[in-house]
C-alpha cells in the first residue's frame, strides 16, 4: 500500500469512515447545543471546544497550502486554539459545518496530490504528507476525548459495525 492510500484512509477514518474508534461526524450528529458546550469540571475543554480546536489546526493547514497565510486562524497560544465564538446554536451548527468542509478539502487536495506534492514544503509547515499524518493522528485523540465526554452524557450512539 502506497503512503497517499494509507493517509487517505487514517483521514476518512477520522471524518466519516468507522474504524477503531468511530469517527467525528458520525459522533458529532446527534450532540446538541447544552451537550456540546458540557463540561464535567472547568478544567476539561468541552466538545465544542475540541472540535474548534481541531479546526484551527486543519484551516491552518488549509490556508498555507492554499497560499493564503493572510486568512488562516491567529491563535496567541495553543489554548486560544480552544476558544468558542459566541454560544449559540448557530455558531455551535456552523462550527461543525466548516470543520467538515475543511476536513473534506484537505482530503481531496490529498487525493488529487501526486507523488512529488506530498513531499513537497508548505509554507510555514513541513510537507502536506506529514502535516496529515500528524492532524490525523492528533484528531484521534481529540476524538477519543469527544467520544468519552458524550459516553459520560450517555448520548453516544450504540450503533458500531463491530
Amino acid at each position: 500500500m502506497d503512503v497517499k492510500t494509507l493517509l487517505l484512509q487514517q483521514w476518512a477514518s477520522c471524518l466519516d469512515q468507522e474504524d477503531w474508534f468511530p469517527p467525528l461526524e458520525k459522533v458529532l450528529e446527534d450532540v446538541t447545543f447544552e451537550q456540546a458546550i458540557w463540561k464535567p469540571v472547568d478544567s476539561m475543554n468541552s466538545i465544542w471546544e475540541l472540535v474548534c480546536h481541531l479546526l484551527f489546526y486543519e484551516k491552518r493547514l488549509l490556508m498555507r497550502f492554499l497560499g493564503e497565510t493572510g486568512n488562516e486562524p491567529q491563535a496567541e497560544d495553543n489554548k486560544s486554539t480552544f476558544r468558542l465564538p459566541a454560544e449559540t446554536l448557530q455558531n455551535w451548527k456552523e462550527t461543525k459545518q466548516e470543520y467538515v468542509y475543511v476536513h473534506r478539502e484537505l482530503e481531496k487536495i490529498l487525493a488529487k496530490s501526486e507523488e512529488e506534492d506530498l513531499y513537497r514544503p508548505i509554507p510555514g509547515e513541513r510537507s502536506l504528507v506529514l502535516e496529515l499524518k500528524s492532524l490525523a493522528m492528533h484528531d484521534a485523540y481529540h476524538i477519543g476525548q469527544i467520544v468519552f465526554l458524550t459516553k459520560m452524557q450517555g448520548t453516544l450512539a450504540g450503533k458500531r459495525r463491530f
